[in-house]
Formats: structure tokens, C-alpha cells, sequence
């Protein structure tokens, strides 16, 4: 599948603000079953983009830029040829060996409530760890409901869990929190899923990989209770949604900031350039 996407994040500061300093994780890799075709990065004023790679294998770019700005964009458009793999991830930059995802992160912390989750999902299952992953992802869709009102990006997977509702995100954060628990490493993968009617979105999609042995690192979808299929675009891995943000960065000086975001991924705008 040829999938095409724009992502435009527009930040509006009232005052101006005096500069800003900026981190994007906003640019694929090439791995099986993802090969990107093209892809740009643009910013609203001519500041330098300087590229490097994250202790994750993210590619990251940074500016800064100085103000008075009343407002900022960052865009990226491009297009990646995508391959069904049943959600196993092979091929990717890998760092670290699977158990650093084993690791406690601040937004992907398991509280009693998760724990007791855990067990109970891996005592309806057994212990086979793709069963149990397939489960732990279908019951945490049948069990949240997905609601935007009532999270941010700095809820934990607990604070989710009580309120028994969140975004992709926190699905992804609390299913990440159960595995560790029940000693799987997984991590935070951000991205971009198409969605069949191609409509804009808001926001990219987050999702997670959990390790199987045998099998190597495979993407679960618990938002959806699915594996990833090609309809997704893998852009940045992390503990958590903390080492993956698509932007993050500080503001100096200013009032008050707001945002807008505006993602489309399509596929029928790439396929009929061909």
C-alpha cells in the first residue's frame, strides 16, 4: 500500500513570544514491510534543520528560532510504501536489547489496578505470550472507551485507567504498563494509521510492540484490538509517549500559546500520481 501523509502542527502565541526551541520526531525509517518513498520537513520561517538520530534510533530534527513570533508551523508530507507482516517488526535500528523495555517509565507505570488487569487477562489466556498479548489488547478494547475529552498528553496509563476512558495513547500507555507487569518487555511506537474513509485527523496514531520470542518485536494495536496491518506508518519508538512526542520544545517569553494540528493519510492521493 502507497500511503501519503500531511501533518501541520500551527502554534499561535499571544503576546508574541520571544523564541522557541523545538525537537521533532516526525520522520520514518525504512524497515521490512515500510520503505519511505519521500518525505520533507518544513518550518514557517527559514531556520536551519539539524538531523540526528536519538538514543532510540529516532531521526529527530531541532531548531530554534528567535522571536517576536506570533505564530509557527511544522509540517511534513510524504509517502511510504507499506507490506503486510501480520505486525512483526523486523528490520528496524534497534539500540537496546528487549529487556530495557522492561523498564518502569513515568507514563507507562503500572498501579494495582493494571496489575490486577494483567493477571487476570494472562489467567484467561495461559501463558503462551502471543495468545496472551492478542488478548490483553482485545480486552483492553472491549473495556475503555476511547474519549478526548477527558486526557492529555501527560496522563498516566493509572490515571487512564481509573477514569476507564482515554485516546490512543493511553490504550497504548496501559497496555505497555500490563505487559511489563507480567515481565514482556514493550514499548510506545507513534505514527500514523490511515483510516478507510481517509478523513482528517487531529492527531497521529500511537500504538505499541511487545517482544515474543521466536517472533522478535510485534505491533498491537489495543485502541483497535488489532495487530498493526499496512495501513500503518511506523515514525518513533520509546519508553513511552515521553521519548516519542512527534514535537516537543520550550517557549520563551509570551502569553498564552494555542495549537492546532491537522493530519490527513491517504492513500489514493499518492496512487493516482503513479
Amino acid at each position: 500500500m502507497r500511503i501519503g501523509v500531511a501533518h501541520e502542527t500551527l502554534y499561535s502565541y499571544d503576546p508574541p513570544a520571544s523564541g522557541v526551541i523545538q525537537i521533532l520526531r516526525l520522520t520514518p525509517r525504512n524497515h521490512a514491510g515500510q520503505y519511505v518513498l519521500n518525505w520533507r520537513v518544513d518550518v514557517s520561517h527559514d531556520y536551519r534543520l539539524d538531523q540526528h538520530e536519538d538514543a532510540f534510533g529516532n531521526i529527530t530534527h531541532s531548531f530554534s528560532a528567535a522571536g517576536p513570533l506570533d505564530s509557527l508551523s511544522v509540517r511534513v508530507e510524504g509517502a511510504v510504501e507499506t507490506q503486510e507482516t501480520a505486525g512483526i517488526v523486523q528490520g528496524a535500528v534497534e539500540r537496546f536489547p528487549p529487556s530495557l523495555y522492561l523498564r518502569e517509565s513515568r507514563l507507562a507505570a503500572a498501579d494495582p489496578a493494571i496489575t490486577q488487569f494483567a493477571r487476570e487477562c494472562r489467567a484467561e489466556t495461559g501463558e503462551a505470550r502471543l495468545t496472551l498479548l492478542h488478548g490483553l489488547s482485545q480486552r483492553l478494547h472491549q473495556t475503555l472507551v476511547f474519549d478526548t475529552d477527558p486526557t492529555h498528553a501527560a496522563t498516566s496509563a493509572a490515571e487512564a485507567f481509573r477514569l476507564g476512558r482515554g485516546v490512543c495513547q493511553d490504550f497504548s500507555h496501559i497496555f505497555i504498563a500490563a505487559c511489563r507487569q507480567l515481565g514482556v518487555p514493550a514499548r510506545y511506537v507513534g505514527g500514523y494509521l490511515r483510516r478507510s474513509d481517509g478523513a482528517a485527523q487531529s492527531a497521529g496514531h500511537a500504538w505499541a510492540e511487545a517482544h515474543v520470542p521466536d517472533l522478535g518485536w510485534v505491533a498491537f494495536d489495543p485502541t483497535n484490538g488489532i495487530s498493526a496491518t499496512e495501513g500503518y506508518v511506523r515514525v518513533a519508538v520509546g519508553l513511552d509517549y515521553l521519548d516519542a512526542a512527534p514535537v516537543r520544545g520550550s517557549r520563551f517569553g509570551g502569553g498564552s500559546e494555542t495549537l492546532a494540528v491537522r493530519v490527513t493519510v491517504d492513500q489514493a492521493q499518492w496512487q493516482a500520481q503513479d
